[in-house]
C-alpha cells in the first residue's frame, strides 16, 4: 500500500486493457464479426460471452487494488465491438457495485472493434468526448480502415485530465512493412495534443493504448520525443511484457504521461508508478507458452481464458 502522506493525498489507478475480441453473439452485417456467432467454427455463444465478461471484470477490479485498495477510476480498453458489451461488462459480477460508466464511438474498423473508456462516475466526471479518425493507406494506395483515437476530457479529484485511447494498425503484413501506419498514428496523436495545448498550455495528458509496437519502436519514440515520458520502457525485458509472439515478449500496451505529472514540488497531480498486471491465474499454466497471457481462443480452439494481453496500469496521487 502507498503509505506516504496518506492523510493528504488520494491515490488513483488508471489502466489499459486489450480485451481480445469482446464481441456480442449477434452477426453485424456491416462488419467482419462472423467468427463470433454460434454457427461459426469458434461457436461463440452467450454462455462463453458471460464467462469472459466475469473473468475480465474480475481482472479489472484487481488493477491497483493491492497498492491502493480500490479498482481503477479510469480504464482504456481495446477490441470491444459495441456499447452493448461495454454495458454488460460494467454490470458484470465484479464491477456492478463500482458505478462504471463508459465512453464509446463506433469506428470504421473493418472488424468492428473499437476503443473505449470505462470510468468510475463517483471519481471521474466526463466533460467532453470526441473520436478522431486515423487516415492511413495500404500498399495499394487504398484507405486502410482502422480504429479511431478516442479523446476524453474530464475532471478527476478536482484536476482536469485529457485521455487519448488508441489501438494502432496491426503488424499482420509485417512489422517493417506496416511501421509507417503506426508512425502516422503517433503523429495524429501529437496533432490532437497540439490542439489541446493551444487552449490549455499546462494540460495534463495521458496517451494510452495497444500501440502494436514496443516502447523502443520508431512510432512510440515519435510520441515521447518532446512533451511526454514513457514509464513503460523499463518494464519490457526478455522475461516480461504484456503479450507474447513466437515465444518472445512484447509490450504493446502502454500508458504515456505528459511531463507535468513528473514535477516534484508544488505539483498536486503526480505520476507515481507504472506496472504490468500478470498474476498466475491469468497466465498459461503449462506448455511452451507457460507464463504468457491465458487467452480465450487459440485459433478456433476455445480455451476459456481472459485475453491475449495482460493489462497495464499506472498510479497517480492528487494532493488535497
Amino acid at each position: 500500500m502507498f503509505q506516504e502522506a496518506s492523510n493528504t493525498h488520494n491515490y488513483f489507478t488508471v489502466g489499459f486493457y486489450n480485451l481480445e475480441n469482446l464481441f456480442d453473439t449477434v452477426d453485424d452485417p456491416k462488419t467482419l464479426d462472423d467468427d463470433f456467432t454460434a454457427e461459426a467454427s469458434k461457436k461463440w455463444n452467450d454462455k462463453r460471452l458471460q464467462k469472459k465478461l466475469r473473468k475480465l471484470g474480475k481482472v479489472i477490479s484487481k488493477l491497483g487494488y493491492k497498492e491502493i485498495g480500490h479498482p481503477p477510476v479510469i480504464l482504456g480498453v481495446a477490441e470491444v465491438e459495441n456499447s452493448n458489451v461495454l454495458e454488460q461488462l460494467a454490470h458484470s459480477k465484479h464491477l456492478k457495485e463500482k458505478q462504471y460508466g463508459y465512453v464509446h464511438f463506433d469506428s470504421p474498423d473493418e472488424r468492428g472493434i473499437d476503443t473505449a473508456l470505462l470510468y468510475r462516475k463517483d471519481y471521474f466526471s466526463v466533460k467532453n468526448k470526441e473520436a478522431h479518425s486515423l487516415y492511413v493507406e495500404n500498399e495499394l494506395g487504398e484507405r486502410d480502415f482502422t480504429r479511431d483515437i478516442l479523446h476524453v476530457y474530464g475532471i478527476l479529484g478536482g484536476m482536469p485530465l485529457h485521455v487519448l485511447v488508441n489501438h494502432w494498425p496491426s503488424r499482420r503484413q509485417g512489422t517493417e512493412e506496416t511501421s509507417y501506419k503506426r508512425v502516422k498514428a503517433a503523429q495524429k496523436n501529437l496533432e490532437i495534443v497540439q490542439e489541446i495545448l493551444k487552449g490549455e498550455p499546462e494540460a495534463r495528458i495521458l496517451i494510452m493504448g495497444d500501440f502494436n509496437d514496443d516502447p523502443h519502436s520508431k512510432s512510440v519514440k515519435t510520441l515521447t520525443s518532446d512533451n511526454f515520458y514513457n514509464p513503460m520502457e523499463l518494464l519490457l525485458t526478455r522475461e516480461s511484457g504484456s503479450l507474447g509472439h513466437r515465444y518472445a515478449w512484447h509490450l504493446f500496451d502502454q500508458i504515456i504521461v505528459s511531463h507535468n505529472f513528473l514535477k516534484g514540488h508544488d505539483n498536486k497531480f503526480q505520476f507515481k508508478t507504472a506496472r504490468i498486471y500478470k498474476p498466475k491465474n491469468i497466465q498459461e499454466y503449462k506448455g511452451g507458452y507457460k507464463g504468457f497471457p491465458f487467452r480465450t481462443y487459440v485459433g478456433t480452439k476455445y480455451r476459456g481464458g481472459f485475453s491475449d494481453h495482460f493489462p497495464v496500469y499506472a498510479i497517480f496521487s492528487i494532493g488535497k
